[in-house]
């Protein structure tokens, strides 16, 4: 099944850099995101979390006939 691509993939000069390009780059993305997540203040994620439970307390609610 995959033997033309294989084929077609062995007969480009270089074409081993690219698996290890984009290795190197979801390595370097989840790496960042994990360290993001890590170092974001306790605080925030408590206010962000209780967002979905407050939604409506302190909006008007929506009148379509106005």
């Amino acid at each position: 099944m995959f033997e033309p691509i294989k084929h077609n993939m062995e007969t480009i000069a270089g074409v081993a850099i690219y698996p290890i390009l984009s290795l190197l780059i979801f390595f370097l993305f989840f790496l960042g995101l994990g360290i993001w997540v890590y170092t974001y203040k306790k605080e925030t994620i408590t206010v962000l979390s209780q967002i979905p439970l407050n939604e409506n307390q302190n909006e008007e609610p929506l009148n379509p006939a106005k």
